[in-house]
């Protein structure tokens, strides 16, 4: 057990943003056009559109890195959904079943929280309470095979990791940063984000969606951060919301079923740029030009298409545009016969491949729709959001934000919550509820479920409300808002940098029997401070906040107030409404009785969402205190001091809770109120920013740099030598 409570958290999430991992990877490929890791061709990280990135700031120096709304916890982190319920239901039958009679293989968990109902509680069978990561190479950063306990496979992900993985169609997604480098095309020297697609028996990687950095820098697009959300997969479909601030489906089996399932043209990927140079004599950007002007390709372009795994052959057809300043390369590479797109874009000359299915470690997307082109959504630092469905409905928190100033809202009248077609993209409603009232940013994800037989979508906004809608495709774009909750005291004030006690909401709402549980918090970089964990009852309409804010005067009720929604010196006041759904509220209790709070008697600011089981609640805060509650009366059970900042959230499978923390230990729990203290904590040898999973009796966990897959191996390669019988 640790026996010393972390300095700072203050200092240790500075550090963190000064702290940055870059691992080079080789990486095995069927493709003739991706290879081994290497250098940047000649420069790295633009728009496949032609915007420059230089602009942006990618120095990872150590300068401020306060970026002040980055989505580390589960916000960004936990999402998804596959349409079915493998959540509360699937949770009630873990533990009640002996593990004689475990079946081989159990549900998949493909979203964030397994369900809509975001509630991660799955089934699992002899899920491993003893493991041990094993060894890494010091110099490669590679996980030595064989190494460690019950560790099936160790992937290379990102050197920060916040997505959750999600488990389906035999495959494990994360959202991660490009350090891992998988794409010769951009190794891990060139920043971007990343869903990656492993194979779920071995860990292989399958293929990489790979987004490039905004021109606009880090206001938009932080350094390093990657993608930090969880995708939905149905079928194979896989739906995310990437750095970039677009939704995307792309297909989960890639190229690699030999189909191009996308749009009629063919996606152009950028495989490096030349760029112009000052000295006449050293510059590269004139002579190749007057190559390909010449109907030829000149040494410059040839060795760095190889150094991008895109080795032109020796005869390669050259076709000018004029009018557009661009060339179209015919070769062969890979003996399959390929084209190449050159672009004159401004200073530099951007060279493209043509994707094609030969191209089996690039995504395959099928659509992508531009929240911030076509909405002109603005998000804060990243975009971030687990998307979920019903039936042919997406459902997405849009991120929508304040800019540098952590004062202006640029785009007030931009939506927060949109529905999209999901086999289209189509847009079918869309929400501004927060509009000027956005205190930071909106990393929070949906939650869908049903209420006394009405489909609600409930989003935590970015103003510290919830906010439900009925889970259909609207009227005329405008959905119904079925009922609103302010989850901070009225009294309570915003004030920049974390400095006051007014929060808006990281955590995903989660629906249990009936009731819908969300706690509030603050981008983790604003530090510790006083949080509240809420139980609503969904079933009541329209304001149904705890109290309502007065003006004494008029004895009307005032609209909400970004900073301070009841200022007193202004003659308002706080009143109970009569139509609150507070079923109970947690914030501090007295637990040991001695008439005062003390800290560990508090709920603190959290990114985590609640796990429960049996009426039984655990949640993690931002303090590194572990709660379990009473889910029905909020009673707390205990709190147990991690003595580090938890950003993720509970895992309950199996008769056990697992939960992980920023000193990379997860702690594991008997299940059950009376369970105290620990039964171990097993250190994941680097932060833990994400949730624990289980999928087909299989625990998957991410540190900051690896995906881990974690399984009772001898019974589980038993069970497959009797099934080969």
């Amino acid at each position: 057990m640790k026996n010393v409570r972390t300095a700072s958290l203050l200092i240790v999430s500075f550090l963190l943003g000064l702290f940055t991992v870059s691992f080079m990877i080789g990486c095995s490929s069927d493709s003739g056009d991706e290879g081994g890791n290497n250098a940047p061709a000649v420069d790295g990280g633009h728009d496949a559109d032609g915007h420059d990135h230089d602009g942006e700031d990618h120095d990872h120096d150590g300068e401020d890195h306060d970026h002040d709304g980055e989505d580390h916890g589960d916000d960004g982190e936990d999402h998804g959904d596959d349409g079915e319920d493998h959540g509360d239901d699937a949770g009630a039958e873990a533990g009640e079943t002996s593990q004689s009679d475990a079946p081989a293989h159990t549900v998949e968990w493909a979203q964030w929280g397994g369900s809509s109902s975001r509630n991660n509680v799955p089934v699992g069978f002899n899920i491993p309470i003893e493991f041990d990561v094993g060894d890494f190479n010091r110099e490669t950063g590679e996980w030595v095979t064989g190494s460690g306990t019950n560790i099936r496979w160790v992937s290379r992900v990102g050197s920060q990791t916040y997505g959750n993985p999600v488990v389906a169609d035999g495959k494990v997604f994360v959202g991660t940063n490009n350090s891992g480098g998988y794409l010769a095309r951009y190794p891990s020297s060139v920043d971007l984000g990343c869903l990656l697609c492993f194979d779920e028996a071995t860990g292989e990687l399958l293929w990489q969606h790979s987004n490039e950095k905004l021109p606009t820098g880090r206001v938009h697009d932080w350094p390093l951060q990657g993608i930090c959300s969880a995708p939905l997969i149905e079928g194979d479909r896989v739906w995310f919301v990437t750095s970039r601030g677009t939704v995307v489906c792309v297909d989960s089996e890639g190229y690699r079923d030999g189909k191009d399932d996308g749009p009629e043209t063919a996606p152009l990927a950028r495989l490096f740029d030349i760029r112009k140079g000052e000295n006449p004599e050293t510059d590269t950007f004139a002579p190749a030009v007057q190559a390909l002007n010449n109907g030829e390709v000149n040494d410059t372009i040839r060795a760095a298409a190889a150094k991008a795994g895109f080795e032109l052959s020796e005869e390669v057809a050259v076709e000018a545009d004029a009018e557009k300043k661009q060339w179209t390369l015919s070769a062969s590479v890979g003996g399959h016969d390929r084209q190449v797109v050159v672009k004159t874009i401004g200073p530099k000359l951007s060279v493209f491949k043509i994707v094609t299915t030969d191209d089996v470690l690039e995504a395959d997307t099928i659509w992508e729709y531009d929240m911030m082109g076509q909405l002109e959504v603005s998000q804060h630092n990243m975009c971030s959001c687990s998307v979920t469905a019903l039936g042919d409905i997406l459902f997405v928190n849009t991120s929508n934000g304040l800019d540098e100033t952590h004062i202006n809202l640029p785009s007030p009248d931009a939506p927060s919550f949109i529905a999209m077609d999901k086999n289209t993209g189509e847009v079918l409603w869309t929400d501004d509820s927060p509009g000027a009232n956005i205190l930071h940013g909106q990393w929070s994800s949906p939650m869908v479920a049903e209420f006394e037989g009405v489909p609600q979508v409930i989003f935590a906004g970015g103003d510290g409300w919830v906010y439900s809608f009925k889970a259909d495709a609207g009227t005329d774009g405008i959905p119904e808002l079925l009922w609103k909750f302010d989850a901070n005291p009225k009294e309570s004030k915003w004030i920049l940098g974390g400095r006051g006690t007014r929060n808006n909401i990281i955590a995903t709402p989660v629906a249990y029997d009936g009731l819908v549980y969300v706690a509030v918090g603050q981008d983790p970089e604003h530090g510790e401070g006083v949080g509240h964990l809420w139980c609503i009852d969904p079933n009541k309409r329209g304001d149904v906040s705890p109290q309502l804010a007065i003006d004494v005067a008029s004895g009307d009720v005032i609209a909400h107030q970004r900073l301070q929604a009841v200022i007193e010196d202004d003659g308002q006041v706080a009143r109970d409404n009569e139509n609150s759904a507070v079923v109970w509220h947690y914030s501090e209790h007295d637990q040991d009785g001695d008439g005062e709070i003390s800290f560990e008697e508090t709920m603190h600011r959290s990114c985590g969402t609640v796990a429960i089981k049996d009426d039984v609640l655990y949640i993690a805060d931002f303090s590194g205190l572990f709660h379990c509650l009473n889910a029905k009366t909020g009673e707390p059970h205990f709190t147990y001091d991690m003595f580090a900042a938890a950003w993720g959230s509970p895992l309950i499978v199996d008769g056990h809770v697992y939960i992980g923390d920023e000193d990379g230990d997860i702690a594991i729990f008997d299940f059950g109120p009376e369970n105290k203290e620990p039964i171990d904590e097993l250190n994941m040898r680097n932060s833990v920013y994400s949730t624990p999973i289980v999928s087909n009796n299989t625990l998957y966990i991410c540190n900051k740099t690896h995906l881990f897959a974690i399984a009772a191996l001898e019974e589980a390669d038993q069970a497959a030598d009797d099934a080969g019988e």
